[in-house]
């Protein structure tokens, strides 16, 4: 007996045969309903550690995405991040009897241990008091003995990380920032501090006493013992790179060829005595093969030269890498001579300002923390670093001038603000009035593009008449000079908000003077502001701990509008332009919601979204079904495909 098919299935099915016919039916793939990492690859690496059994595995520990993993040299990376709960990874220490076996020291979270290679991560503080942890040590013929520098001092563990014992008889200066082993004694070790230079212990960490004759910067960010001469040891410094012939009894400079520079990483070669490179903030990687009395830079390829890491190749040493503030890790095959990006898989860039062309589909900046501006002209598939000229690439607001897109500009984290005519091809700052150069938002009059606001951090807000030319503070009646987010009324620019630490300030006369509109706004943190283009009364603020608040009367009154939000951590709001009741809240770890009824009630967001803390969010003016967000771990898109006149879960109910 032939079976019968329901109406209600015959309909469905139907109803799919036409979807997939005529392409209106998607599956899940790259962007289409789903959240796609989009890059740009690199990012701020804070560590580097390499597999000395088998160096083509290594990890990178990033500012706000975890830790990757490399098992061909750095050619590809993934990440490696689960169960570690605290993802700002300031230091890797592998066992080098059992390399499988790692840990990651956080600024936050303490430390974490994996005993697989990096796949799962678990939670070792046991006795840990102090959770910002700098420095890691292993002991390299007892690995399950290991130290840790934290900002409380020296702990150790004597059994694989499951308990801690406070370590700091003798340590006067208890905030360490780097730790070293001598590789022959390892009960010797010694430990670089915050301001109170260099401590010894000859008995593996139960007394310890200064070490710091002839030292003359006391603040330490590496230490380096020479394995083959473990008497001789390096400090780097705020100041440039110290000597030690004699285990720390006497130091002297060792800076000829060395600029005055902040080092942040050193590592001497494993297989010839002498030769050593040091990590510097801003110069890049220098190299000496005299032992530090003379270096030399070696920076051909290395596109940012602020290292915070280095390592070393224990086989072919030659072989070395570098981890840099925004833009990822470099490999070097030939000593340093020459490096090149190798990123692939590595999407840690901390993305903080994203622009949209308004006129060009396809155009996109990210501002990233660190790694200067990216420009994309195809919504994202490839980047390009546009920097040029850009003196400060930690980039905290971005704006595109609407009449005129090829003239952009990028707030800073200290060099104000820059501005560029050429699509960001070339930069230059315009700073002139502006006394305070912390920019944390920026906005450009819509109507009148010559004139834009910035916000900074405790200056208030700047005006700027002829595109950034000449600046002066607008701050008359603005009572909180904390400025997190400013938004201008479309319609009538002379209207416009600030989000502030204190709360919401208004202004109708183009910034000149300002009013608290807060009443029913019952947290202060305001780090978001959206307005509806069509109906400008109607505004939104997203608050650090106090979720979403709307106004519907210009700021007069707020409620909190939260039903669904269950972050209320809310650090982005982007507004549809075409449905401006469709609203999207990005907050600071439960990823993107959304509402479709202006914030009446939200739902999660987040197919496919890897990394869940939202610094921006940005809605393409031409297609407003793609949304972008920007995270600590990359920027991400969405494109949404839904025939709104279709709904499949009624159909379904038909049977």
């Amino acid at each position: 007996m032939p079976r019968t098919i329901r109406p209600g299935r015959f309909l469905l099915i139907a109803l799919l045969a036409l979807l997939l016919s005529t392409g209106r039916a998607h599956p899940i793939s790259a962007g289409i309903n789903i959240w796609t990492s989009i890059g740009p690859e690199g990012g701020f690496i804070w560590t580097l550690a390499m597999d000395p059994q088998t160096p083509d595995t290594l990890y990178a520990g990033t500012n706000g995405s975890g830790v990757f993993k490399s098992t061909d040299g750095g050619a590809h990376w993934s990440p490696a991040n689960d169960g570690l709960a605290h993802t700002w990874v300031l230091v890797l220490a592998i066992d080098p009897q059992m390399p499988n076996t790692l840990y990651a020291g956080t600024s936050g979270g303490g430390v974490f241990k994996s005993t697989d290679g990096g796949a799962h991560w678990s939670e070792a503080n046991n006795g840990l008091t102090a959770i910002y942890i700098y420095a890691l040590a292993i002991h390299p013929r007892t690995p399950g003995t290991l130290y840790a520098g934290t900002k409380g001092g020296v702990f150790k563990s004597t059994d694989g990380g499951a308990h801690w014992s406070e370590a700091n008889n003798g340590l006067t200066d208890t905030h360490v920032r780097a730790l070293a082993i001598d590789p022959q004694t390892p009960t010797t070790l010694y430990v670089g501090t915050n301001g109170g230079g260099v401590f010894k212990s000859t008995d593996g960490g139960a007394t310890w006493s200064p070490a710091n004759t002839g030292l003359t910067n006391n603040y330490i960010r590496a230490l380096a013992v020479d394995p083959q001469m473990p008497g001789t040891l390096y400090a780097g410094t705020i100041g440039g790179v110290f000597r030690s012939t004699d285990g720390g009894a006497n130091w002297s400079p060792a800076n000829n060829g060395l600029p005055d520079a902040s080092v942040a990483a050193l590592a001497v070669d494993p297989q010839t005595s002498g030769i050593l490179y040091a990590g510097t903030w801003g110069d890049g990687v220098f190299k000496s093969t005299d032992s530090g009395t003379t270096w030399r830079p070696v920076n051909t390829g290395l596109t940012d030269t602020s290292v915070t890491a280095l390592a070393i190749n224990p086989r072919t040493p030659a072989t070395l890498y570098a981890g840099t503030v925004g833009g990822g890790v470099f490999k070097s095959t030939d000593g340093s001579e020459h490096w090149s990006a190798v990123n692939i898989g590595l999407t840690a860039t901390n993305v903080t300002a994203l622009a949209i062309d308004p006129q060009t589909s396809g155009i996109l900046y990210a501002g990233t923390w660190g790694g200067g501006v990216f420009k994309s002209t195809d919504g994202g598939t490839h980047w390009s670093a546009f920097n040029t000229g850009l003196t400060d690439t930690f980039i905290s607001a971005l704006a595109i001038d609407p009449q005129t897109p090829g003239t952009l500009y990028a707030g800073t984290g200290w060099g104000g603000v820059f501005r560029s005519s050429d699509g960001g091809a070339n930069w230059s700052p315009v700073n002139t009035g502006l006394t305070n150069k912390s920019i944390r938002a920026l906005a450009v009059d819509p109507q009148t593009p010559d004139t834009l606001y910035a916000g900074t951090w405790g200056g208030g807000v700047f005006k700027s008449t002829d595109s950034g030319g000449n600046w002066r503070a607008v701050n008359n009646g603005l009572t909180n000079t904390v400025v997190h987010a400013l938004t201008i009324d479309p319609q009538t620019p002379n209207t416009l908000y600030a989000g502030t630490d204190g709360g919401v300030f208004k202004s109708t006369n183009g910034g000149e003077s300002w009013q608290a509109v807060n009443n029913g706004l019952t947290a202060a943190y305001v780090y978001a502001l959206a307005i509806n283009p069509r109906t400008p009364n109607t505004l939104y603020a997203g608050i650090n701990g106090g979720g979403v608040f709307k106004s519907t009367d210009g700021g007069g009154s707020w409620r909190a509008v939260n039903n669904g939000l269950t972050d209320t951590g809310v650090w982005a709001l982007a507004i549809d332009p075409q449905t401006p009741d469709t609203l999207c809240a990005g907050t600071a770890g439960g990823g993107v919601f959304r509402s479709i009824n202006g914030g009446e009630s939200w739902y999660a967001f987040n197919n496919g979204l890897t990394n869940t803390r939202i610094q921006v969010l940005a809605i393409d003016p031409r297609t407003p079904n793609t949304l972008y967000a920007g995270t600590t771990g990359g920027a991400f898109s969405y494109q949404q495909v839904l025939d709104r006149k279709i709904y499949l879960p009624l159909v379904l109910r038909n049977r």
